[in-house]
């Protein structure tokens, strides 16, 4: 038997060194799936919270473009006609909080299900 593995293990070397080493070992191909897994197990917690920064800064965009909007009203004296409904759209709502509109105290809220509301303009607390 002995004498059979180390035939074996000759006839091996010698393949190899006639043909060139095609291929990887076990032990690269290993250390290939453990680099893999490391990697996954770090990047898939970051990509599933994606989605809910992203609603979460949709909602900020949305309350910074009606803090603009009403403060240009507000500049122009268009309050009476003034409304968000550009900007309350695909369940986002967009309105005033509190009854404060001058250019010092105008607070105006973005608000969507599920999602924390958010808060822009000079009044907002």
């Amino acid at each position: 038997m002995r004498t059979f593995i180390k035939n074996y293990l000759e006839a091996e070397k010698a393949r190899r060194e006639e043909n060139g080493e095609a291929g990887f070992s076990l032990i690269e191909l290993i250390v290939v799936v453990v680099i893999l897994g490391v990697l996954a197990a770090v990047a898939i917690p970051i990509f599933m919270n994606l989605q809910g920064d992203a609603e979460v800064n949709a909602l900020k965009t949305s309350a910074a473009n009606g803090a603009t909007q009403a403060s240009s009203a507000i500049a122009q004296g268009e309050l009476a006609t003034f409304t968000f409904a550009n900007l309350s759209k695909d369940g986002v709502t967009v309105a005033w909080v509190g009854a404060d509109r001058t250019l010092d105290g105008f607070c105006v809220s973005a608000a969507k299900t599920g999602v924390a509301t958010q808060q822009s303009g000079p009044g907002c607390s």
